[in-house]
């Protein structure tokens, strides 16, 4: 699905010609959902089939009214980090939900309203989730997974930021049903991208997203990727420092 070019239709037309063929869940107006609550995912296979069977009756309702769904619902989640400070209670403590979304049309309401990553303070973080997964190690979804690490100058990361949401949002990324997320990472000297997947015992999934990541992001050779496990993390408490892969 390409966001950028339903964007350009939606306000050429006032409608969208977005891919309507996926299953997902939200209501018309984001900013009704700005909700500090939101259900964990099960990995029970009966919790599995009702939340599919929900995610169609609430796709069959978009449509109807109308819009435009994505295949995910996804969640804005922003985080005011205390330097040095990184235990779980903590950081949770500092991580605000901003506004979730499941359609085209709910995602750029909410993504034009969106502070640009120029004008966020250092050190911040801002996560793009999938609904009901928690940007933290510890959630059940990432906890066996990992994530591909990018730095960029400050300059440029805002752009790269927007192209790596819009390929998110819109299912482009290969082996997406293995992404968890996306953060961007403001710091003091650069700002960061990184993108989580569910499983980093998976070779070929891993690089392949790394591929995937290099080609929708138009990523320059110059640009080195680097993979660290959420495991390893939590044994050096460290998101960015000690990565086991580059490539």
């Amino acid at each position: 699905m390409d966001l950028a070019a339903d964007r350009k239709e939606l306000e050429n037309n006032n409608g969208l010609n977005a891919n309507a063929n996926t299953n997902n869940n939200n209501s018309e107006n984001p900013q009704k959902n700005l909700d500090s609550s939101f259900p964990l995912t099960s990995v029970a296979a009966d919790a599995n089939n009702n939340t599919n069977k929900e995610a169609e009756e609430r796709q069959a309702r978009e449509l109807k009214a109308g819009l435009h769904p994505l295949k995910h619902k996804f969640v804005f989640w922003y985080t005011r980090r205390t330097p040095g400070d990184r235990n779980q209670t903590s950081y949770e403590d500092n991580m605000k939900k901003i506004v979730d979304f499941s359609t085209v049309e709910g995602f750029w309401v909410c993504y034009c309203h969106l502070a640009r990553p120029s004008t966020l303070p250092s050190p911040t973080d801002l996560h793009l989730f999938k609904e009901g997964i928690r940007p933290l190690w510890e959630d059940s979804a990432n906890c066996n997974g990992g994530k591909w690490i990018i730095r960029f100058k400050k300059v440029v990361s805002g752009r790269f930021w927007e192209d790596l949401v819009l390929a998110l949002v819109g299912d482009q990324l290969d082996y997406g049903d293995n992404i968890c997320g996306a953060v961007l990472s403001i710091r003091f000297n650069e700002d960061i991208l990184s993108v989580w997947n569910r499983n980093a015992s998976d070779h070929q999934a891993v690089m392949a997203l790394r591929d995937s990541i290099k080609r929708h992001l138009k990523l320059p050779h110059s640009y080195v990727m680097e993979y660290k496990p959420h495991d390893a993390s939590l044994r050096d408490n460290s998101s960015y420092r000690n990565t086991w892969l580059r490539g």
